[in-house]
């Protein structure tokens, strides 16, 4: 937990520095703070308004996290990448997923098929723009892919689970932000097939398509994404 500090007074519902926190985590996953880069505290106060100290608290969070490396006495880096962490992720990813989807699909109700529905239907939209070459659209499409993941799991009855499975879809997307990769026909397919399984309820079928769908997305990456993960 954070401690009290001069940026902790309310916006909303959330303070100053939880804002902070949000905002350098999602530049961090999205992309934008790229592996390695420098995090200066005098560059990041500039940038995100909260204070040295509050932003020495929220480094040593997302340290914890495993998004941040701290370096002593040099401060704070963006954490590296590789190939082995990314297929490590990857393996992770699909072993909590895989068990969520099938707990999902025997709890979920109407509300969490309409859910499911609306997720892919706004999935499937980013990826029509991104095939008519709207690369603007990447950071919208990686959203909703995250909202109709989520969506598919949302009803399986564990908050412990869910919790623990938010932080690693994370860094595995951090990966295909970085990497800027989008597969095309092959990945909406592989939605669609998903959402087709969701509504009929077979767990076997949906956990199969899984697998395929992120071990293919895994060495597309580190085969044609722009980042040399290596």
């Amino acid at each position: 937990m954070l401690t009290r500090t001069q940026d902790s007074e309310p916006i909303g519902n959330e303070s100053v520095g939880e804002a902070t926190y949000r905002r350098i985590r999602a530049d961090i996953v999205l992309g934008v703070l790229l592996p390695d880069d420098r995090l200066r505290l005098d560059r990041l106060r500039a940038r995100y308004g909260a204070s040295v100290s509050t932003l020495r608290e929220l480094l040593s969070r997302l340290a914890a996290e495993g998004l941040v490396v701290a370096e002593g006495q040099r401060g704070f880096a963006v954490a590296p990448v590789s190939a082995r962490n990314l297929r490590e992720l990857a393996a992770l990813r699909l072993l909590l997923e895989q068990h969520a989807l099938r707990l999902s699909f025997q709890n979920g109700d109407m509300d969490w098929e309409a859910r499911v529905v609306a997720a892919h239907h706004k999935l499937v939209q980013a990826e029509r723009r991104l095939q008519k070459g709207d690369l603007g659209e990447s950071g919208s499409w990686k959203r909703y892919d995250r909202e109709f993941h989520q969506a598919l799991i949302a009803a399986c009855g564990s908050d412990t689970l869910t919790q623990a499975y938010a932080p690693i879809y994370d860094k595995y997307l951090r990966y295909l932000m970085i990497a800027g990769i989008y597969r095309g026909q092959v990945a909406d397919d592989e939605h669609r097939a998903l959402l087709d399984c969701a509504m009929a309820r077979d767990a076997d079928q949906a956990c199969a398509i899984l697998r395929t769908h992120i071990n293919d997305c895994v060495e597309f990456t580190l085969k044609e994404g722009a980042y040399d993960f290596d």
